[in-house]
């Protein structure tokens, strides 16, 4: 391996080293880059984040140069055990306690006020921080091994499909982060559920795996926010346009409604169950769940945009899905990604 590129600082190089986060080495080398100030990608449950030190302004600021991710843009601070939270946030409210006694560790994020240790450029200016326990033992044992919080965002250029893989990572930032942890496909694949509780009210800013209705179980009805547009969005994945193909997507009026295709046209299919007919006008077809199962549909989801993006497709139509449990997650992702 090179060792200018292990060690951190620089994120200049050609290529970083990817390694296997089943060798405790690789977990003590990436501790080791955060330290330095550097930038590691790591698997969680959800998506492949790019950490830094959440401390550390400058290593922030590298995150945004390497994603070239607007600095109106808040990241989402990771933490390995509920006693990091006392550097974090200035209070926790009873209805925070609640959620996490119930989802952490897991793919929940609240907002809440922050310390002020926590930089302005890691919350983009804000008094509130973004802050999660993730539930992947690479997640927990990076975190520990760096001894800090950390920051960290979706491990891909702004505003482009999220990855859920090692390769998709590489694909995206190879040349500008000093260390990709494999540690296989994310479980999930799906961003997590972010709740405010720094307002009135408690606020659903982003769906996610953790559903609406589980967390109405929890603390009550909540509050869902709408689409930021021409604003600053106070976490992220809030943005109108956001996990977007390069190639126009365009969601059907129904299910199992089918486009009229120009005699020229080269388009794309994604289809939630094998169930659905489909027909050999189109260039390639992606079924997200062979039995139609939601989990199944929100693992594949990104990974399935990405195979058909890469196939120079005119367009990609993508059917909708009921919105509820995590029907209403995987809407909002395809929203975005056809939004213009």
């Amino acid at each position: 391996m090179n060792q200018r590129h292990a060690m951190g600082g620089a994120t200049n190089h050609s290529k970083c080293a990817v390694l296997s986060a089943a060798d405790s080495e690789s977990i003590r080398l990436a501790g080791l880059i955060i330290k330095r100030g550097g930038l590691v990608a790591f698997p969680t449950e959800t998506v492949y984040g790019l950490g830094c030190d959440a401390m550390n302004a400058d290593a922030a600021a590298k995150i945004f140069e390497a994603k070239q991710r607007p600095q109106f843009d808040p990241l989402i601070v990771h933490i390995a055990d509920p006693k990091q939270l006392n550097g974090v946030i200035e209070s926790l409210p009873v209805l925070g306690q609640r959620l996490m006694d119930v989802f952490w560790p897991g793919p929940l994020t609240l907002v809440l006020p922050k310390q002020p240790a926590i930089p302005d450029l890691v919350t983009a200016g804000l008094s509130t921080v973004a802050v999660r326990m993730p539930n992947h033992p690479v997640a927990q044992a990076f975190i520990r091994e760096a001894g800090t919080p950390i920051a960290g965002p979706s491990a891909n250029p702004f505003g482009y499909v999220s990855p859920t893989t090692a390769q998709h990572v590489a694909d995206g930032l190879e040349s500008k982060i000093d260390l990709i942890l494999d540690g296989g496909p994310c479980p999930v694949g799906l961003e997590s559920t972010i709740v405010s509780l720094a307002g009135p009210q408690p606020e659903l800013l982003r769906p996610g795996s953790i559903t609406i209705e589980q967390l109405n179980a929890v603390i009550g009805l909540i509050h869902r926010s709408s689409p930021v547009v021409n604003e600053k969005p106070i976490a992220p994945g809030q943005l109108s346009r956001h996990y977007a193909t390069e190639t126009q997507l365009t969601i059907l009026a129904s299910v199992g409604a089918r486009p009229i295709l120009n005699d020229d046209e080269r388009a794309g299919l994604l289809i939630h169950s094998q169930a659905r007919a489909t027909d050999d006008r189109f260039a390639a077809v992606e079924v997200l769940s062979p039995t139609g199962d939601p989990r199944d549909a929100a693992r594949h989801l990104f990974a399935a945009l990405r195979r058909l993006d890469s196939l120079g497709l005119d367009r990609i139509y993508a059917e909708p899905c009921k919105e509820e449990g995590l029907g209403l997650a995987i809407m909002d992702r395809l929203r975005r990604c056809a939004a213009r």
